[in-house]
C-alpha cells in the first residue's frame, strides 16, 4: 500500500495517457471532469496562500500533468459526444443547459469570451511575468551569492544554513526558467480547447445529420448544448491554473522527487482542501448536477482537510509547550547561573574561540554594517578567494562584531582570540601615503600605514587629488582597514591551518589524485606530519597549492629514513618552480648571498642541543653580520622588492632559524629552491 502511494502520481500519469486510448463511460467521464475542478481549484487556492515559489516548487510539474489530464478529457468527452448522440455525461450537459439557458449563440459566445479571457489576459500576462521574472533572477544570482558568503563570513550564519541558502538560490532560478516555458503549455492548451469545440460542434452535426438522421435544428440543440457544456468544464479548470500560473510567477525546484513533494505541499495546506471540498458541495444545488458524486468527493475532501487541519494545531501546541518548557529552563538558567553550571558539561558552553575576530568602534560600524552601505563584507570575501587560490589554504569565517572597549575609531584583529594587530581609522578622511620624495607638502593629520608601517597623513577629501599630484598613494578608511587584516591573516596563516583543515586538504586531493592519497595518507605521510610540513611551508609565505607534490615529494622522503626538517627542505625543492614564480619579477631576481668562508664558518659551528641543531657563533660575529643585513635590506626597499638572502640547502632553515626573531620580513631560499631559467642579481655578499 505504501509503495502504490509513493508511485501515486507516476499512476495518475499512466491514468492519463490511457484517457486518450480508452473509452470512458459517461459515468467515469463525470468522475474525471470532478477531480479535474477539484485539482484546480486546489492548486488556485494553494498558490494563493505559499510565500515563496519554493513551497510550491512542484508547479510547472503539475502544469504539464493538468493540462495532460484535462486534454485526455477533452478527448474521451468528444468521442462520447461525436459517438452517442451528444451524450457525454451528467456534467457536461449540466454546464450546457446551465449556460446556454436554451439559446445556443449566447451560450457559445459566453464560451468564446472565457476562452479569450483566458488566452489573452490571464496567460499572456503570466507568459512575459514569467520570461521577465526567470531573465531578472538568473541576473540576481551572483549578488545573491555573496551576500550568502558574506553573511557566512561575518558569522551570520553557519555553514550549514549558507549550503541551503546556496541550494534556495540556485532552485529559484531553476523554478522560473521552468514557469518560463510552462506557460507556452498553457497557450497552446487554450488553442486546442477552441480547436476541440469547432470539432465538437462542425462534426457532431455532421454525424448526427448524416448517420443519425437528426433534423438541423435537434442536432444544434443537442450538439451545442453538448460542445459548449465539454468547452465549459475544460476551460473553467484552465482558467484556474492560469490564474495561479500568474499568480505564482509573481512570488524554485524541489530536492525531494515529485511524488514526495506533491503529498508534503498538497497536505500542508488543509484549509485550501477543505474549501475545494466545500465548493463540491455547493455545486449540489446546481440542477442537473450528479450529486452522488459531487457529494463522495466533497465530503471526502471536506474530512481530510480536517483530519490535517486538527493534526497541524495538535503538532502546532506541542511545539508551544516544547517552546515553553525550553523558556523556562532558559529563566531558570539566567535566574540561578551557579546552579546551571553546577552540571560540569555546561561549562564546556563557555570554552571556544574565532580562529580569526575583527572588533570595531562604534564609528567604524558605518563601513561594515551592509544595512548601511558597508562593503566590507565583499571584501573579505575577494581577498578569501584571492588567497586561496594563490596560496591554496581557505581562510576561515571571520568574526566582524563591534565593540564598547574600544575608542569609537579603533579596530583590533584577534587570532584564535588573542589580539595580534591594532589599529586607528579616521572615517570621513583618506589616507595618504607619502612618497620617498613628495613634490610638495599636504596638510593632514600624521600617522602610520597600520599593515607595512609607512609614514603617512589622514587627509580631508577635498585634498585628495593635491595630494595625487604631489606623488602620494591616497587610500580611502575601508582599504586601509581590509589592507591590514589581509596582510594580518596572511602573516599568521599557518596559524589557522588546523588539523580539521588538514583533513579536509587531504580529502580534496583524493578526488584529484586517488591512488597517491590512497597509498601515502594516512599510512607513510600521517595528517599530524603533513600538518607540520604544510605550517612549516605558510610560516616562510610558500604556497601549499601543489598538494600532490608536497605529498608526494614528503611520501619519499619518510620512506627513505629522513627526519622532518630535510623532508621540509626536500618538499621546498620540489615546489621550486612556485617558489621562483613568486619571488621572481621580470625574469630577475635580486638576493644577498653569504660568503663562502661566513657559510664555511656556518657549517662548522652546527651544535645539537636539547632544542634540535642550531648555529653557534661568536655574538661578534653574528651582530656583524645583522647590521650588514639590516644596511643592505634597504636597497631592497629602494628596488621595491623583497628581501631574499640565498644560501645553500645545508644551511638554510638554521640561518632562516638564526635570523627570523630580527628580520621576519627576510625570505631565506637555497639555491635549490630557484630555477636555472632566471636571472640572479646579487645585491650584497654578507661577509664574516
Amino acid at each position: 500500500m505504501k509503495r502504490l502511494l509513493n508511485n501515486s502520481v507516476a499512476l495518475f500519469v499512466v491514468m492519463i495517457v490511457l484517457l486518450l486510448i480508452i473509452p470512458l463511460s459517461p459515468f467515469l467521464l463525470d468522475v474525471m471532469i470532478i477531480i479535474n475542478i477539484s485539482i484546480s481549484l486546489i492548486i488556485l487556492l494553494i498558490s494563493m496562500s505559499i510565500r515563496s515559489p519554493l513551497e510550491f516548487s512542484i508547479f510547472p510539474s503539475l502544469l504539464l500533468i493538468t493540462t495532460l489530464f484535462r486534454l485526455g478529457i477533452n478527448v474521451s468527452s468528444t468521442r462520447n459526444i461525436l459517438m452517442h448522440q451528444g451524450e457525454a455525461g451528467a456534467v457536461i450537459k449540466a454546464f450546457g443547459d446551465f449556460v446556454l439557458q436554451g439559446n445556443a449563440v449566447v451560450g457559445f459566445i459566453i464560451f468564446i469570451i472565457i476562452l479569450l479571457v483566458q488566452f489573452i489576459v490571464i496567460n499572456k500576462g503570466a507568459e512575459r511575468v514569467a520570461e521577465v521574472a526567470a531573465r531578472f533572477t538568473l541576473d540576481a544570482m551572483p549578488g545573491k551569492q555573496m551576500a550568502v558568503d558574506a553573511d557566512l563570513s561575518s558569522g551570520l550564519i553557519t555553514e550549514a544554513q549558507a549550503r541551503k541558502r546556496r541550494s534556495d538560490i540556485q532552485r529559484e532560478a531553476d523554478f522560473y526558467g521552468a514557469m518560463d516555458g510552462a506557460t507556452k503549455i498553457v497557450k497552446g492548451d487554450a488553442i486546442m480547447s477552441l480547436l476541440i469545440t469547432i470539432v465538437n460542434l462542425v462534426g457532431g452535426s455532421a454525424i448526427g445529420m448524416l448517420s443519425f438522421g437528426m433534423e438541423f435544428s435537434e442536432v444544434l440543440t443537442v450538439y451545442s448544448i453538448a460542445t459548449i457544456g465539454d468547452g465549459l468544464v475544460s476551460q473553467i479548470p484552465a482558467l484556474l491554473i492560469s490564474t495561479a500560473t500568474g499568480m505564482i510567477v509573481t512570488r524554485s525546484v524541489s530536492e525531494g522527487s515529485l511524488n514526495e513533494d506533491v503529498s508534503h505541499q498538497f497536505l500542508a495546506q488543509p484549509r485550501a482542501i477543505m474549501i475545494a471540498g466545500l465548493v463540491l458541495l455547493v455545486l449540489l444545488f446546481v440542477p442537473g448536477m450528479p450529486k452522488p458524486q459531487l457529494l463522495i468527493l466533497g465530503a471526502g475532501l471536506l474530512f481530510a482537510g480536517f483530519r490535517l487541519s486538527q493534526r497541524m494545531t495538535e503538532m502546532a501546541e506541542h511545539a508551544e509547550k516544547e517552546e515553553a518548557k525550553a523558556q523556562e529552563a532558559g529563566a531558570e538558567q539566567e535566574a540561578s547561573p551557579d546552579d546551571y553550571y553546577r552540571d560540569i558539561r555546561n561549562v564546556y558552553s563557555l570554552i571556544g574561540v574565532e580562529p580569526v575576530e575583527m572588533e570595531f568602534g562604534y564609528s567604524l560600524i558605518p563601513l561594515v554594517d551592509e544595512a548601511s552601505g558597508g562593503k566590507m563584507m565583499n571584501r573579505i570575501i575577494i581577498f578569501r578567494r584571492q588567497y586561496a587560490q594563490e596560496m591554496g589554504l581557505v581562510i576561515p569565517s571571520i568574526r566582524l562584531r563591534d565593540s564598547a572597549a574600544l575608542n569609537t575609531n579603533q579596530y583590533r584583529i584577534k587570532i584564535r582570540g588573542e589580539e595580534v594587530a591594532r589599529g586607528e581609522i579616521l572615517v570621513d578622511y583618506y589616507l595618504a601615503l607619502e612618497p620617498s620624495e613628495p613634490s610638495g607638502e599636504i596638510d593632514g593629520i600624521e600617522t602610520i600605514e597600520p599593515a607595512y608601517g609607512i609614514p603617512s597623513k589622514w587627509i580631508l577629501p577635498e585634498n585628495k587629488e593635491m595630494a595625487e599630484i604631489y606623488g602620494y598613494t591616497v587610500i580611502d578608511p575601508l582599504s586601509v582597514m581590509v589592507t591590514h587584516l589581509s596582510e594580518t591573516v596572511r602573516r599568521h596563516a599557518y596559524e589557522l591551518l588546523s588539523r580539521q583543515e588538514t583533513v579536509q586538504l587531504a580529502e580534496s586531493l583524493k578526488k584529484t589524485a586517488p591512488e597517491l592519497a590512497e597509498d601515502s595518507i594516512p599510512g607513510t605521510v600521517s595528517y599530524s606530519l603533513l600538518q607540520k610540513i604544510l605550517v612549516s611551508l605558510l610560516k616562510e609565505d610558500i604556497p601549499i597549492k601543489d598538494l600532490e607534490t608536497i605529498v608526494e615529494t614528503a611520501s619519499d622522503c619518510v620512506t627513505s629514513g629522513a627526519d622532518f626538517h630535510n623532508t621540509v627542505e626536500h618538499v621546498r625543492s620540489a615546489l621550486k618552480r612556485t617558489i621562483t614564480r613568486k619571488f621572481c619579477h621580470d625574469g630577475q631576481m635580486s638576493v644577498m648571498t653569504l660568503d663562502a668562508d661566513l657559510e664555511r664558518m656556518m657549517v662548522e659551528n652546527l651544535v645539537k642541543g636539547d632544542s634540535g641543531v642550531q648555529i653557534s657563533l661568536n655574538p661578534d660575529t653574528v651582530q656583524n653580520m645583522i647590521n650588514q643585513l639590516g644596511t643592505e635590506m634597504k636597497k631592497f626597499s629602494d628596488l621595491s622588492r623583497e628581501p631574499i638572502l640565498l644560501t645553500s640547502q645545508v644551511l638554510r632553515f638554521y640561518v632562516h632559524q638564526l635570523l627570523e626573531p630580527v628580520f621576519p620580513d627576510l625570505s631565506v631560499l637555497a639555491f635549490q629552491e630557484v630555477t636555472n631559467n632566471i636571472q640572479i642579481q646579487v645585491v650584497a655578499n654578507i661577509t664574516p
